[in-house]
């Protein structure tokens, strides 16, 4: 069953009504649901499809794409030795079928298909150039966890293929609306609150969820998926970063770099960190790392300094780290042993604090300024060691959410993840009190800066809340 994918269904089923052939690309992050979605559109019905082969050369990647043109019909023939020769034979065989109705082509994992001195790329594009274009019934779909690769020898081809999709779909990971979804249809019973832990290991990544087990608690499946022996998700760490970069080295090296620093950092303190050279294998992998969805690149707000800050974004990496890979003794019960912990409280807040920045949309709604275009930023300030009187009493300060709007308005957000209605203290109220005044004052904006406080439950009513203007609450999330 499809949940959610309105959009990209509509826009897959619309390409049977085309009156010429069309070239489309699905790409994504690894088992965001890709093959799912096209398959599941055109109910498994296909006049060719196929699947590059992980880590093969060219030979059998060319005699599995063969293997495939058999299972579609194709006689007998003999091994074809580039892939011009494979093409043709591809070619050949549609031109075989009845002309009446569209001709639909799809390959999957498609990056995996060009291996070292194939020229895969000039002959996808003589197949498509020289063959598909001549004819007004071909549906070509290409698709592929390697993002990277899509749109550097797709979408932003400058050969043969510069503007020659017709269409592309960047598959998104599930909202938590889709997570909720998913887990009613499959009868899990799970709460919004416990969605929304789960989302803060899985992500909105479907083939994660779809482990779950009915009749098991969040925490019992974690336990099962994460920290058993043969867990499912186990080692899924190794196995989602080697699928997706053929020599995956830096972009670890500068993702184990990001893991240690929630706020993010510079290009060249990464540099640093990682003990990396600068040049262009460095740059090809934080590149791809933020085309993959894993890293989000911003700017802080306000700063006279304009360099990008790259920020580790991606909820499974990032739980890897917290505890998959802390767990040295094997434990299988690790992840319950943590439950109610410090260190569990810690990593709630943190990936809260994430899931908001994944949800923007749906807190602008919540806030009533969604058609309002605005950017999304944080914000560090490290108060100078020598001060002047009148700033004596400044420290330092860190706001994680700040939404900037073309309204001449600017919301200041803190999120605050707790099991139960949240109490502002004194304490906390002067704390929020000061982060506002010190970004007025050292960004220098005339904009109006309004603190809005984003929790799983709401505020406690009365006392220091009834200052708070703006709410958004975990429910407003799921919308």
């Amino acid at each position: 069953m499809l949940i959610g994918r309105d959009k990209e269904v509509k826009l897959l089923q619309g390409l049977l009504e085309a009156n010429e052939s069309q070239f489309v690309a699905v790409y994504g992050r690894r088992r965001v649901g890709k093959t799912f979605l096209i398959r599941e559109t055109f109910n498994y019905n296909f006049t060719f499809q196929h699947t590059g082969t992980y880590n093969a050369p060219m030979k059998e990647q060319l005699k599995e794409f063969r293997e495939s043109l058999y299972a579609a019909g194709m006689k007998r023939t003999a091994m074809p030795k580039t892939w011009n020769d494979a093409f043709r034979l591809l070619g050949n065989f549609v031109s075989t079928l009845p002309a009446e109705g569209k001709k639909l082509i799809f390959i999957d994992e498609l990056p995996w298909m060009d291996t070292h001195k194939s020229n895969f790329v000039r002959s996808l594009d003589h197949f498509w150039n020289g063959w598909a274009t001549t004819r007004q019934d071909i549906i070509l779909i290409i698709c592929g966890s390697a993002t990277s690769w899509i749109i550097d020898n797709v979408i932003m081809n400058y050969g043969g293929l510069h503007n020659r999709l017709t269409n592309q779909i960047f598959l998104e990971p599930f909202s938590l609306k889709e997570c909720k979804e998913y887990c009613e249809w499959k009868g899990l019973g799970y709460t919004e609150n416990q969605i929304l832990e789960a989302y803060m290991a899985l992500g909105g990544i479907p083939y994660y969820w779809n482990f779950l087990r009915k009749g098991l608690s969040v925490a019992q499946n974690f336990d099962s998926l994460f920290f058993a022996p043969r867990g499912e998700l186990t080692h899924e760490f190794d196995a989602l970063y080697a699928s997706l970069f053929r020599s995956p080295k830096t972009h670890i090296a500068i993702i184990e770099a990001l893991a240690k620093k929630k706020m993010g950092m510079l290009r060249d303190d990464i540099l640093k960190s990682a003990k990396l050279a600068d040049g262009s294998c460095f740059n090809t992998a934080l590149r791809e790392l933020e085309q993959c969805g894993f890293i989000r690149k911003y700017i802080s707000i306000g700063k006279k300094n304009k360099q990008s800050i790259y920020q580790l974004i991606d909820n499974y990496t990032l739980f890897h780290y917290d505890f998959i890979q802390q767990n040295v003794n094997g434990d299988e019960h690790f992840w319950t042993s943590q439950l109610d912990t410090t260190i569990h409280h810690g990593w709630a807040g943190r990936a809260f604090e994430r899931v908001c920045i994944q949800h923007i949309p749906q807190i602008k709604s919540a806030l009533g300024f969604a058609g309002i275009i605005s950017s999304v930023h944080s914000w560090v300030y490290k108060a100078p060691k020598n001060v002047s009187e009148d700033k004596a009493n400044t420290t330092g300060v860190q706001i994680d959410l700040l939404i900037d709007r073309n309204d001449q308005t600017i919301n200041l957000c803190e999120m605050k993840y707790s099991s139960a209605p949240y109490t502002l203290t004194a304490e906390e109220d002067i704390r929020i009190r000061n982060r506002k005044a010190t970004f007025i004052r050292e960004t220098g904006t005339t904009k109006s800066v309004i603190v809005t406080m984003i929790t799983t439950y709401g505020l406690t009513p009365g006392g220091y809340s009834n200052d708070i203007p703006c709410q958004v609450t975990m429910s407003d999330l799921f919308k």
